[in-house]
């Protein structure tokens, strides 16, 4: 139960508060959540997911493109750091790698400050972490 909703507020993007009813509280989404990412089964769950849909339908990895953006991060957090383009307010970069049809392969968030050049070697490194998962990959 617990799962299904959270699978409902990643698809959504609605809030916990919004998803929560009377059968859990939003309050045990947070917990559960963050129970669970340290665990490792969210990176567990995404390998998974990705070797299902390799046999199933065939991931497109003659083609990869690699791609970032910067966003403003105004409530702060953990990752986020001084944005060099808008005056030093809270920001977050993304990098992120995906297969010929876009099926996102590897996300890797950092602090606004972080060169682009480094966040495409850490992408490039998990990337080549996934063939512990999906076997060999070009």
């Amino acid at each position: 139960m617990i799962f299904d909703k959270l699978i409902e507020v990643l698809v959504s993007g609605m809030g916990n508060e919004r998803v929560a009813d009377a059968t859990c509280s939003a309050t045990t989404l947070r917990r559960r959540r963050d129970e669970w990412i340290a665990a490792g089964a969210g990176e567990a769950l995404r390998r998974a997911t990705l070797a299902a849909y390799d046999r199933m339908i065939g991931l497109g990895l003659e083609q990869l493109s690699a791609d970032g953006c910067q966003t403003k991060a105004p409530s702060g957090g953990e990752c986020a750091g001084k944005s060099p383009v808008d005056r030093a307010k809270q920001g977050v970069k993304r990098s992120q790698l995906t297969e010929a049809y876009g099926i996102p392969l590897v996300t890797e968030p950092a602090p606004a400050n972080i060169r682009d050049d480094t966040m495409l070697t850490v992408t490039l490194d998990r990337y080549a972490d996934l063939d512990k998962t999906l076997g060999p990959l070009p």
